[in-house]
């Protein structure tokens, strides 16, 4: 019963020491072939795109059901079978340290590398940005992939193993690469773009939770992280990342939001908050607070697993008395 739980806990540990595999990324390698069938399932239609996000999500939890249940028999190469493969869809300690360096750039006044660096971290035109428009970027990027890189995958995890952290971290890579707004993907990508709202609805509002109370840990209140929460989150185009972005904005009393300029466009962004345009020091402030989440939300998901797992057990337990 306790697998699951100390799977979550393991994974959770290497990313914190190992950050990303470095070399044949499982997760690079679902996108690559997201993008290879794209070639023979792109219509500009919605039923195209349900068939192709179908397609590449049940593909993976498929082949992760198998890996799961071939190895279930054997407890302590199940623990680390989900370890590995959930390890695989974290991403936090890359995104702290890319947000570290994004404020290193920023603070030697070297502009082309910030630049340089805004890739990693979003889908923006880093030719449109200015010093304050990349620390933006980062801390928006920041608290939004808090969600997304590391309590997401936990929380699916906790709720059905293996095959949620790989199903959970397919659909969101399929949000990254088609889930946009745009003359290619607008119909395309809505599939995908819907179910990743619905695949983080928990997450991100764990991670609104989780931002409040630890507001403290930068210095930060946590009343106006939850005030940024009521007033500005719903404002946000996504019903996710507003509440992510909307809560790291209060507990850091800082302002984000306003135009932002991506590659397809320039869109108007709603403000969240109500302080002052982010800092470097700022910047520094969100990456520790997102690893503060992250370990808070280690902890949640792992006692979470265990009650899942423990009433999964009672209950078949109960199924097969006489």
């Amino acid at each position: 019963m306790r697998t699951r739980s100390s799977a979550l806990l393991l994974s959770w540990l290497a990313d914190v020491v190992l950050g990303d595999p470095q070399r044949r990324h499982p997760v690079a390698a679902v996108g690559s072939a997201a993008a290879r069938l794209e070639t023979l399932t792109y219509r500009d239609t919605r039923a195209a795109g349900v068939v192709h996000t179908t397609v590449v999500v049940a593909t993976v939890v498929g082949a992760a059901v198998v890996i799961d249940r071939a190895v279930r028999s054997r407890p302590w190469l199940h623990t680390a079978v989900t370890a590995a493969g959930t390890w695989a869809c974290l991403g936090g300690t890359t995104l702290g340290r890319t947000g570290a360096a994004m404020a290193d750039a920023v603070a030697a006044g070297d502009l082309y590398a910030a630049r340089a660096i805004v890739p990693s971290l979003c889908g923006r035109d880093p030719s449109l940005l200015d010093e304050a428009g990349v620390v933006r970027a980062a801390v928006e990027s920041v608290a939004e992939n808090t969600s997304d890189a590391t309590v997401g995958v936990l929380v699916w995890a906790a709720v059905a193993g293996l095959p949620g952290a790989v199903g959970y971290r397919t659909v969101n890579t399929l949000d990254a690469m088609i889930g946009y707004r745009n003359d290619r993907y607008t119909r395309f990508g809505w599939c995908a773009a819907r179910l990743d709202d619905a695949v983080n609805l928990v997450p991100a509002r764990l991670t609104g939770l989780l931002t409040v109370g630890l507001a403290p840990v930068i210095g930060g209140s946590p009343s106006r992280a939850l005030r940024a929460w009521r007033d500005d989150a719903g404002a946000h185009p996504s019903p996710n990342a507003g509440v992510a972005e909307a809560t790291a904005a209060g507990a850091l009393g800082v302002g984000l939001g306003g135009e932002t300029a991506y590659r397809h466009g320039v869109e108007q962004r709603p403000r969240l908050g109500r302080g002052p345009a982010p800092t470097t020091d700022d910047l520094r402030r969100a990456v520790r607070l997102s690893a503060a989440v992250q370990a808070a939300a280690a902890l949640v998901t792992a006692a979470a697993a265990a009650q899942i797992t423990a009433g999964a057990a009672g209950r078949v337990g109960q199924r097969r008395r006489p």
